[in-house]
């Protein structure tokens, strides 16, 4: 069944896919948490499915080579094209597990909420880290070896007994800095993430929605959190958008 549901997602536009063990990584919310005022402030509940599929989808290279300077149009027509996309491939995997007889839950943008300063109960880079798909960079941004984080993920929770691949626990950004040093809302510490590490310990998430959408007002003249800046200087991104290799180093 997993090699089936691969090969029905990859043959519908997913870029990647893979399969993870969820149990005991469902967080709890704290509804007293700071917020943004456009966060969700009541409580919900999400099944707690012991296994995810995580879906991922690569924005275009040259959307991403545009925003070398500035958030365009183009970037944010494809972030939304993306999301789109996903939710459509969420639901038809979540389909298909149901008429296999299995639960199955597709974490599409109407059935999930950000709590707190964007958090959610399981978060798509979860899902994506426990399935060996990638790690978390220092910009608190999901990456991986062939896309750099160019990429919009979904996940679907389900209890059907699918095979999965071990975790990516350990950030393979060595002592790459460039994230940081481009971020202009300065959000990025610097600190490496590990599995342990919360991510308010290494990175301000509103830091990175305010100048994020000060950006997008003066550049877009659009209300929206969007900037792009991590993503593109992103050394793997890099490998991605121009077709070369990477050292070691990161």
């Amino acid at each position: 069944m997993k090699h089936i549901i691969e090969r029905m997602l990859i043959k519908n536009g997913a870029s990647m896919v893979g399969f993870a063990k969820l149990e005991g990584l469902y967080d709890k919310m704290d509804s007293d948490e700071e917020s943004g005022e456009d966060s969700i402030r009541e409580p919900f509940e999400i099944p707690q499915y012991p296994m995810g599929i995580s879906i991922a989808l690569a924005y275009p290279r040259a959307v991403i080579k545009g925003i070398n300077q500035v958030p365009t149009m183009e970037y944010h027509d494809a972030y939304h094209e993306l999301n789109n996309q996903l939710d459509d491939l969420a639901n038809m995997c979540a389909e298909y597990l149901e008429e296999q007889g299995y639960n199955a839950y597709p974490q599409t943008i109407s059935s999930i909420k950000e709590f707190g300063v964007f958090r959610t109960v399981m978060p798509h880079k979860t899902v994506a880290v426990h399935a060996g798909l990638g790690w978390i960079g220092k910009s608190a941004l999901f990456v991986t070896e062939q896309y750099g984080s160019a990429l919009r993920l979904t996940s679907v929770l389900t209890d059907a007994p699918l095979k999965h691949k071990g975790a990516i626990l350990q950030s393979r950004c060595g002592e790459c800095m460039l994230c940081m040093n481009a971020c202009p809302g300065k959000a990025i510490s610097g600190r490496e993430w590990n599995p342990q590490l919360d991510r308010d310990e290494f990175f301000n998430a509103m830091d990175c929605r305010k100048k994020a959408r000060e950006i997008s007002a003066t550049i877009l003249n659009k209300e929206i959190t969007l900037c792009g800046k991590c993503i593109e200087v992103c050394p793997y991104t890099q490998r991605y958008i121009k077709g070369t290799e990477i050292s070691n180093k990161g």
